[in-house]
Order: C-alpha cells, then sequence, then structure tokens
C-alpha cells in the first residue's frame, strides 16, 4: 500500500542541474499533498545499495541518467514503453519492490503534439543511443508511418530498426554522414544526440529538408543543431517542453499508479509546472 508513503527524489549523477524538485513540488501544491521530493547524486555503481537503503516512508522515484538501463534490470514490473525500450525514469515502489515505467516517450509525443507536428508521415530520429529508443517510439505513438534514423554507425542502430514491427511503423536507417547527399524531407526532426553536438555542414542538410526540429537537451541553448535550424528558417524546439509533459506523467504514476490516468485539476497542476519550469 501507498497511502503513508510521501517522500520522493530525483537520483542521478550527475543531479544538480535537476528541474525536477520544482516541478514536482508545483504540482503537489495544486493537488494538497504533503509530499515531500527530494534530488541525490546516485551513480550507477551505488544504485543497489541506494535502492535497497529506502523505508516505507519512499513513494517513488525518478530516475535520470546514467541510471535508466539498471532500473529498468531491478524493476518488478515494467510499463509498455519500458519494455519497449529497456529504459526507466520512473519507479512506483510498494511492498512487491519497484515498478517501472518510461514517461520520456509520452512527454516527448505530447511535446510533439503541443509543436504542432500532429499525423506526421515521416519522423526523423538522430542518434542511435538510449534516448533515441525512446525517440522512435514517442514518433510511432504520435502517428509517424516511417521514422527514419540517422546514424553515425548504421549497426548501431540495429535495435531501433527491430522495433519497427512491433510499432507497426517502419524505421528506416541510414548513416548520418550521407545526409547532404541522400536527404528526403522529413515532417519533423528529433535529435537525440549529447548537448552541445556540431554536425557541421551535415546539419544545414538535415535542416534543408525537415520540418521542426525538436532537440532533447535544454542546456546551452540554442544548440549548434538549433542554430542550423533558424538560418534554414525552421522552427527549433529546445527539451524543456518534453521536461515538462514526462514530469507530469510521473506525477500521474506517483498519485494515481498509472500514466494514462489524469490527476485531479490536471490543467491547473500543468500550468503551476510550465510557470515552475519557465520560472529562471
Amino acid at each position: 500500500m501507498l497511502t503513508d508513503r510521501t517522500r520522493l527524489a530525483v537520483w542521478g549523477d550527475p543531479i544538480a542541474h535537476s528541474r525536477s524538485p520544482r516541478l514536482h513540488a508545483a504540482a503537489y501544491e495544486v493537488l494538497g499533498l504533503d509530499w515531500h521530493y527530494g534530488r541525490e547524486r546516485v551513480d550507477e555503481a551505488g544504485f543497489p545499495a541506494a535502492l535497497s537503503g529506502l523505508d516505507a516512508e519512499w513513494r517513488g522515484l525518478s530516475l535520470t541518467m546514467p541510471l535508466k538501463h539498471v532500473a529498468a534490470r531491478s524493476a518488478v514490473s515494467l510499463d509498455d514503453d519500458a519494455r519497449r525500450t529497456g529504459a526507466v525514469n520512473t519507479y512506483l515502489l510498494d511492498a512487491d519492490g519497484p515498478r517501472g515505467y518510461n514517461t520520456d516517450v509520452g512527454g516527448l509525443a505530447r511535446a510533439l503534439d503541443e509543436f504542432g507536428v500532429r499525423a506526421p508521415g515521416v519522423i526523423r530520429v538522430l542518434g542511435a543511443g538510449a534516448t533515441a529508443t525512446s525517440a522512435v517510439v514517442a514518433a510511432a505513438r504520435a502517428g509517424a508511418g516511417v521514422v527514419e534514423v540517422r546514424a553515425r554507425r548504421v549497426e548501431a542502430a540495429a535495435s531501433l530498426r527491430a522495433l519497427g514491427p512491433e510499432l507497426g511503423i517502419d524505421v528506416r536507417v541510414r548513416a548520418l554522414a550521407d545526409a547532404a547527399s541522400d536527404g528526403e524531407p522529413v515532417d519533423a526532426t528529433i535529435a537525440a544526440l549529447p548537448g552541445g553536438t556540431d554536425l557541421g555542414p551535415l546539419a544545414e542538410a538535415l535542416a534543408s529538408t525537415s520540418g521542426p526540429l525538436v532537440d532533447v537537451v535544454y542546456g546551452g541553448w540554442p544548440t549548434p543543431l538549433a542554430q542550423a535550424w533558424d538560418r534554414a528558417g525552421r522552427p527549433a524546439h529546445d527539451g524543456l517542453t518534453m521536461l515538462l509533459h514526462q514530469a507530469l506523467l510521473q506525477v500521474r504514476v506517483f498519485v494515481g499508479g498509472d500514466p494514462s490516468l489524469p490527476v485531479d485539476r490536471e490543467d491547473a497542476v500543468l500550468a503551476a509546472m510550465r510557470t515552475a519550469l519557465m520560472g529562471d
């Protein structure tokens, strides 16, 4: 039972930059919940001991890098998005152990909708790592029939191509270096690359064949990719809107145990979280 559990936190390494505490504090204030949400630096090696040290006061955890894969392996259950991606960013804690969820997928899908990317034909994903996996699933949820994955090494994206049949979409993998010669128009691009990645002339080629850019990073804005989109006269969005929506889905998990179940006064909750996020 979760009734008496009031403690929550975000774990990761590094963690000092995390905006999750302010987002969640704003939500629980609107909901009238006296819950305590903190942050703690936890690396992958220290994760098992930190998790086993939690007592019955703990309700759940938000998990950021580098913990998303070890969290998936340690969960007693996974929602569909966590199972497909092999990544967990949310734990709901109860007597049976941690239940794992991936709200990054839903958060990115909701961000795409907010940016006007609705029922797209083709979405391009840059990168082949863990975040790119969530981006492919989010693109399918947004309605894309085709996802074009651009990877530095084509072989690194084999697991992304394998997601296609389960998601009912066509995942096409191409070399990032070939963007200047074989670029085809796409409705949007999701950049799932490390912050500050500079693709040089390749960025210009990608921007020239794309609709809006959604770059999952939110530090050091505008990124070199965003600047390329700006030069091409195309909109570019940072990862803050994705962060906002994935946090709202975490609130749903912590309150009701289901990321698809809205909380009471959800419009007011989302508005308060948005104000807290943009208040820097």
